[in-house]
């Protein structure tokens, strides 16, 4: 019988770190590689992915090793680096250690990326004068993106709390691969054609370049530029830029922004027009006083002159017009006090106990439900009655139903 050779996950972990990390054919050699996914950790470390056409290794480059760079990585760049392969025995996963990194220059997605913004800007695309205006208050949002990201959940949110009467249309569309273009155009077209909302926004969560290319698709590029509703783009984080971002008629750093953005906040809302309202107030009462200044002093110019009969008609010009302002505004308090009563006597009316009042009464079942047709209620229920002046019990007896 074969005697069975059996490891432990780390002891596997463990056999396959030392035979790596043994082979000097894997230590202090030099890789050549595309930067992806990059991330510069608050301790110093430095995360990323080198790749070139058909492979991926992922590296680190510690914080003593990251102070010597003369240069800042990013996604994108080729560079040349001096690295030794490591096993990371918890999670059982090789990767390159970085002490050294030189550049060797951008990316072929960043010199696709770079080629395109110099042609659509040529064309007049990223102009300002094109951009047309963000709507203040719109009270139908259109989004373009995946339905089931992050994105789409904190848009919906923040929407949801600042600005409660504001319709949102969700087009689904894929936000990352070869088939999110197509689906991203389709969503801006649709919403132009059926004119069903009053702003656009179209983006998704960060990622890499390869994940966020959806955005530098040309042909999204200029569906947008094409766009008679406006269009924010909301792509990434605050330091990722698209295509997209520059053709757009705004740019949000992130999803959040752009929800942000279109929903103004309805209490701070509120607050606006009420300071508004007390400013515009407080002008017509200076304005006022103003004049009666004016015209005292008027008077006072024509007592020094020895005018006194000038003086005594600008009085009663003064009277007449304080008169008359006096008589506009109550005139003004009188229609408004009249519309109050008007509203209250058609709401008054529309009170189920103005009905009550009249004679009738409400009859509620028992789950406390008021009772519309005899099926909701059975012969032996006990039964609520209410007028308007209170309430009593009953047991029904009989049952008739309305002849037709």
């Amino acid at each position: 019988m074969e005697e069975k050779n059996i490891f432990t996950i780390t002891q596997l972990n463990s056999y396959i770190k030392n035979i790596i990390e043994s082979d000097f054919a894997l230590k202090n050699i030099w890789l050549k590689g595309e930067i992806s996914n990059f991330k510069a950790h608050t301790s110093g470390h430095l995360y990323l992915t080198l790749k070139d056409e058909n492979s991926v290794i992922n590296a680190v480059m510690f914080k003593g090793s990251a102070a010597g760079l003369l240069f800042k990585p990013e996604n994108g760049m080729k560079v040349t680096v001096k690295c030794s392969i490591r096993v990371y025995e918890p999670m059982g996963g090789y990767q390159a250690y970085i002490t050294e990194m030189e550049k060797d220059g951008l990316g072929d997605l960043h010199l696709a990326f770079e080629e395109l913004k110099k042609k659509l800007a040529a064309e007049g695309l990223f102009d300002a004068a094109r951009k047309k205006p963000i709507p203040h208050f719109p009270e139908r949002i259109g989004i373009v993106t995946s339905p089931t990201g992050a994105a789409i959940r904190d848009m919906l949110n923040i929407i949801g709390r600042r600005c409660k009467y504001a319709q949102v249309y969700i087009y689904p569309a894929l936000v990352q691969g070869e088939d999110a273009p197509p689906q991203i155009i389709e969503g801006i077209e649709y919403f132009n054609k059926t004119k069903s909302v009053d702003v656009i926004i179209t983006g998704r969560g960060g990622g890499s370049i390869e994940d966020l290319w959806a955005f530098n698709d040309e042909g999204v590029a200029r569906c947008i530029a094409a766009s008679e509703l406006p269009v924010i783009s909301a792509v990434g984080h605050e330091i990722d830029f698209t295509i997209a971002d520059f053709v757009a008629d705004l740019r949000a750093a992130t999803p959040s922004e752009a929800a942000e953005r279109v929903a103004t906040d309805s209490a701070e809302l509120k607050k606006r027009l009420e300071t508004a309202a007390e400013k515009l107030a407080a002008g017509l009462k200076n304005n006022k006083q103003q004049k009666k200044l004016q015209l005292e002093a008027l008077s006072l110019d024509r007592i020094f002159d020895g005018f006194k009969t000038g003086i005594e008609d600008k009085k009663i010009k003064i009277d007449e017009y304080m008169e008359n302002i006096s008589k506009s505004m109550n005139i003004l308090l009188e229609r408004k006090q009249q519309q109050h009563k008007m509203q209250a006597a058609g709401l008054e009316a529309l009170s189920p106990l103005a009905v009550l009042s009249r004679g009738y009464s409400i009859t509620f079942g028992k789950e406390g439900k008021p009772l519309v047709k005899t099926a909701d209620v059975e012969k032996g229920d006990t039964v609520t009655v209410k007028l308007s002046d209170g309430e009593f019990g009953a047991k029904v007896e009989n049952i008739r139903k309305a002849e037709k």
